[in-house]
């Protein structure tokens, strides 16, 4: 029920208007004696009570920074997105026109040179135009600045339901406290200080806060570079941003700015002939929308993303994750990354021309590490953040691990099966014991049992076995009939042979395996959880005394791939990817950011000789149809292609002494369980891809042209006994010839029913 308001007391009747204006006489009249006159000199008990009441109000008032814009910066200082919950960049007032600084004054406060906090003029006269029925407000810009930096805390404390935005909002208590305080300020601060806190913080709509925001918005100017309408008719947002917009209401906003100019003319602000000139310009806008976020980033919105979830997951910046995003929100933080936006461009072009726009929504990436240092110098794919309208929109990040995009790996990418890129590490183990590459091994045997004398000094046990003869398993295959035959292990990895690939394993530690693919960083790209869903281990291992794991069956990441890779072109020395540099606050003090943490993982010669090996698969093996475009620059490099079992997932990583690549192209979609056969890529109709046809030209056109800005010096050579002996060679299948060959009868690289793993590993 509505209570009714008793009539005798209705501001509406003239006992009412009476007793509001004695009423608000006898607060003016605590707050002048507070003002003007100390508690002690004061005679009387009343006078003296209502001063004591007054001098328990609080004095102090904590002026934190107001929230501000993070800015994302590339490697070279270019900005690649602003984040923020306020749109609002801070400046000082020597970067402010005179003009909106005399037209705030002029408008909202006109005697703020002369009181000390609070117009007891205003008061008076917002007490008379009040009890004759004309509300007016009386609040100087030292008010409205305490009630804005109140606000503000209230809202960064998730205390928006408290946060009072006018005079109808606040009671007695709320005014008397915030004139106060106001008195309080102006004891503390300067009115240059006042007024410069006063222009940052204020709300000018449209998701402008601030004169300098709002500057860029409504006219894609500067604070500095308002003219005199501009400056009038921001001041005049101020009182009202709604009713004053100009793009909503251009009749009201013109009134309320010549009002403006009015005011300042009468206050000697401005010239006649300034002000003549002011009102007759019409109304009219610029308007720079305000973009936040990395979905509207100037360019790598997924490395963006990726540089966003590093704050997000570092415990630095707040004991929990909406602390965090707080913190990076509403810090004006500077956050310095290692992208390279040359390389970036390049990258992006690349992805684009591959698979930019496809009905089917294949997928194509390209992420790049420099060798030595473990930064990102590019991360790029071919998808739209936004949709589009022709294109592959998709938010997940293809590079990255899924706790490094969107955290929810239920829906959440966490990399590819990398195929044929995994049997590098069989082969540097075989090296790292001592063996030399051009031994010859037994690559026809085909079956592997329940009991093969596995040599395994981990406490893993071996998982996994391949033999027909045992119902849900199958024999070992290759892509191709003719690779069933003695070889040498060079030869196997060269031509990428699953079958030498398991000759070469079966007479080594696999332990030793897992040694180096753990000291590399390879792990799975989706965490491990409990039944509760909590992450019990981010970056769990990938376990190669599981048989599949030798050909690549788990999902991993093409950013861990390339960081593996990047080990052997730093002569052994891996080092963890990193994508910020440095990270400041608003007041430029350092936080916590990344730094190179490099360790020894392999030894120099076994890199040297993965090296070796790499750059022959180039030459002469699996990888040789696209050799011949990088030998235009004639530099080297190595590589190695890979393909999943259903040609789904297709790889080419490689690296030059500088610079360490992942291109992949593939199944981004359904757990990447469509084949990848029988599809039409940018107008080519291929029967099954394979790692050398669309990942193999990414890479090569996108290392030829970056590349070469990052050093491409001659690899070391490996010591002698690592290379051994050549035997000779019979080759009874030719490489392939074309870019479209016909599909192999089977992949063929399965694992088996008992631990549910896929292989993978075309020759690629």
């Amino acid at each position: 029920m509505v209570t009714r308001k008793n009539p005798l007391f209705d501001t509406a009747t003239t006992l009412g208007k009476i007793l509001g204006f004695l009423g608000v006489s006898a607060i003016c009249g605590v707050l002048v004696a507070g003002l003007l006159v100390p508690a002690a000199a004061v005679s009387g008990s009343a006078a003296s009570g209502s001063i004591q009441f007054f001098d328990t109000l609080p004095a102090e008032l904590q002026v934190d920074p107001p929230s501000q814009n993070t800015t994302i910066l590339a490697k070279d200082g270019t900005p690649i997105a602003s984040i923020y919950a306020e749109n609002r960049t801070k400046v000082p007032l020597d970067s402010m026109s005179p003009f909106i600084k005399d037209a705030v004054i002029a408008i909202e406060d006109s005697r703020f040179y002369e009181h000390g906090g609070i117009d007891t003029t205003g008061i008076m006269r917002a007490i008379v135009s009040t009890a004759r029925g004309n509300k007016q407000g009386a609040s100087t810009i030292t008010q409205q600045y305490v009630n804005n930096v109140i606000n503000e805390s209230l809202v960064a404390s998730d205390r928006e339901e408290d946060v009072k935005l006018n005079g109808g909002d606040k009671g007695v208590g709320d005014k008397l406290r915030e004139m106060k305080l106001a008195i309080a300020l102006e004891k503390k601060f300067s009115k240059e200080q006042i007024l410069e806190g006063y222009l940052n913080i204020v709300f000018f709509n449209r998701d402008a806060y601030g004169i300098e925001a709002a500057s860029k918005f409504f006219f894609s100017t500067t604070a500095k570079d308002l003219t005199l309408p501009q400056a009038a008719l921001l001041a005049g947002l101020v009182n009202s941003p709604s009713a004053f917009d100009p793009i909503a209401n251009p009749d009201n906003a013109k009134k309320r700015r010549d009002l403006v100019l009015a005011a300042m003319v009468n206050q000697h602000k401005i010239t006649q002939a300034q002000y003549d000139e002011a009102v007759a310009t019409p109304v009219t806008t610029k308007v720079t929308p305000a973009r936040q976020g990395c979905a509207y980033a100037t360019m790598a919105p997924y490395f963006c993303d990726y540089v966003l979830h590093l704050l997000f997951n570092n415990p630095a910046y707040g004991d929990t994750t909406d602390e965090r995003i707080k913190r990076v929100q509403r810090g004006g933080l500077t956050i310095q990354t290692t992208l390279d936006p040359t390389a970036q461009t390049v990258a992006q072009q690349q992805v684009d021309a591959t698979a930019g726009a496809n009905p089917d929504k294949w997928g194509a990436s390209i992420t790049s590490v420099q060798p030595g240092t473990g930064q990102i110098v590019s991360m790029a794919q071919n998808t739209v953040w936004l949709p589009q309208e022709g294109k592959f929109d998709q938010t997940q990040n293809f590079n990255v691990d899924v706790l490094d995009a969107d955290g929810n790996d239920l829906n959440g990418i966490g990399g590819f099966q990398p195929g044929s890129t995994m049997k590098p590490f069989t082969f540097a183990q075989w090296l790292n014991e001592g063996k030399s590459m051009n031994t010859t091994i037994n690559a026809s045997v085909r079956k592997y049992g329940v009991n093969f004398p596995w040599r395994n000094t981990c406490p893993t046990p071996v998982n996994g076995f391949y033999d027909r003869n045992v119902a849900g398993s199958f024999d070992l295959q290759n892509s191709d009939e003719g690779y069933y035959r003695n070889m040498t292990v060079l030869y196997g990895l060269m031509n990428s042979i699953n079958t030498a690939t398991f000759a070469s394993a079966s007479q080594v530690d696999l332990c030793g395996i897992q040694g180096i693919v753990d000291a590399t960083g390879i792990h799975g790209g989706l965490p491990t959880r409990d039944e509760a869903g909590k992450v019990t281990d981010p970056n769990p291992k990938v376990p190669m005394t599981t048989l599949s794991n030798l050909i690549g069956a788990t999902q991993t990441a093409p950013l861990t791939m390339a960081a593996a890779f990047a080990t052997f072109a730093a002569d052994g020395k891996y080092c963890e990817p990193i994508a910020i540099t440095s990270v400041k606050d608003q007041s430029g003090a350092e936080l916590p950011a990344q730094s190179s943490n490099c360790k020894d993982a392999v030894k120099p010669e076994v890199a040297r000789g993965v090296a070796y090996a790499m750059g022959k698969v180039l030459d002469e093996g699996s990888g040789s149809l696209i050799r011949p475009a990088l030998n235009s620059k004639n530099f080297p490099v190595a590589a190695k292609t890979g393909t999943n079992d259903s040609n789904g997932s297709t790889w080419v990583v490689g690296y030059t002494t500088g610079l360490a690549t992942a291109s992949w192209f593939g199944d981004p979609l359904d757990n990447q369980l469509r084949p990848g056969r029988n599809l039409t890529i940018n107008g080519q109709f291929y029967q099954s891809i394979d790692g050398y046809m669309i990942a193999g030209p990414q890479f090569t056109n996108y290392m030829l042209s970056v590349a070469p800005a990052y050093g491409t010096n001659p690899f070391p050579a490996p010591p002698s006994n690592l290379l051994g002996t050549a035997a000779p060679q019979r080759n009874t299948t030719p490489a392939p010839t074309t870019q479209n060959p016909a599909p192999p009868s089977n992949n063929g690289n399965s694992g088996n029913g008992n631990n549910g793993n896929n292989g993978n590993g075309n020759k690629g």
